[in-house]
């Protein structure tokens, strides 16, 4: 595996720019050195040696010790970065889910349940660092998932939630009003509710506004999506022999007005989403709207790389030392 080698010096770098001069210096005084001989025949000379021609690897080993130098002056180092992560600011949420038999009608594909789930399942994995729990409601709500940061156990969780599990209706104010609960004791320094819904309240013994009075009352902020088309939407009608839903077109009514009242009331936001795009839309803009502040910490931790530099030159100089005193010393 490579490491990643950074210098604390670079500067020393402009040192090599000296090499190519001492390169010149020396074949200039090796001219300047040599002696020539004038003779009419070389036959009495029966050996010539060819250390003389090697002559010069004395200079490239003290060329490269003195790069190896100039290497350890820059100091390579080693770079180990750890990095730790501090919540700053935590947010709790608590993602109420309308499951009345109206959230199986196929305005958005394949149903509003389904759509639903799969949007909220990528909010809920974009959130990492903070709490949520859900709150299912029909005629009446429950608590599917208090809040927890285990992501795992609110996916499944989600995944889980069907139409069926609760009498039928649509008890907005219960479904507020339970999630309100299960925030009310939160620590956390942002509360917020994200209740969605595609009929109006026609179910319940708590009114939605007064719900909303005891979000206000325990600092939760309220986002409210009203979900359906415009118009007419395919929805369950009646059931068939078999005990499957028979589908027909149905007005799709939505209270606007309460769900406005009740974001209005706590801080939050309506939004209204008639398709799957623009539902998936809306989880990302209440996304980017809740922001989790994070203050990152990053250490740093060097290991110095001169040493076998040092060691490369001290090695070449000594290799240079005792071939110049020992195989080239008639030669100097």
């Amino acid at each position: 595996m490579l490491e990643n080698i950074t210098f604390a010096n670079p500067d020393f770098f402009w040192l090599f720019l000296l090499l190519p001069f001492a390169i010149l210096w020396y074949i200039f005084k090796q001219k300047e050195e040599t002696a020539s001989l004038r003779i009419s025949s070389l036959k009495g000379f029966s050996y010539a040696s060819f250390l003389p021609k090697l002559k010069p690897i004395l200079f490239a080993f003290r060329l490269l010790a003195l790069g190896a130098i100039i290497v350890a002056m820059a100091r390579p180092q080693t770079e180990d970065i750890s990095t730790r992560t501090k919540t700053t600011k935590g947010i709790d949420i608590v993602m109420a889910i309308d499951v009345s038999s109206s959230m199986l009608a196929r305005d958005l594909k394949p149903n509003r349940l389904a759509a639903l789930k799969k949007v909220a399942a990528d909010f809920i994995k974009k959130r990492p660092n903070d709490r949520i729990g859900l709150v299912a409601y029909a005629g009446e709500g429950y608590t599917k998932t208090p809040i927890t940061t285990d992501k795992t156990i609110v996916l499944n969780s989600l995944r889980e939630i069907t139409y069926g599990q609760l009498e039928d209706g649509t008890a907005i104010g219960m479904g507020l009003a339970t999630s309100v609960n299960r925030l009310k004791e939160s620590k956390a320094k942002s509360k917020i509710i994200i209740l969605l819904t595609d009929g109006v309240n026609n179910s319940g013994f708590i009114e939605p506004q007064t719900a909303a009075e005891l979000a206000v009352e325990y600092g939760i902020k309220t986002y409210t999506i009203g979900l359906g088309t415009n118009g007419n939407a395919l929805s369950p009608i009646a059931y068939n022999a078999d005990g499957s839903f028979r589908y027909g077109a149905r007005q799709v009514e939505i209270d606007e007005e309460l769900l406005k009242e009740i974001a209005n009331a706590t801080g939050g936001k309506y939004f209204r989403a008639t398709n799957n795009e623009t539902l998936e839309e809306i989880y990302d803009e209440i996304n980017k709207l809740e922001k989790t502040e994070i203050e990152e910490f990053k250490y740093y931790r060097y290991e110095e790389r001169y040493r076998p530099w040092i060691w490369l030159a001290g090695v070449l100089l000594l290799l240079e030392w005792v071939l110049r005193n020992t195989v080239f010393r008639s030669f100097v």
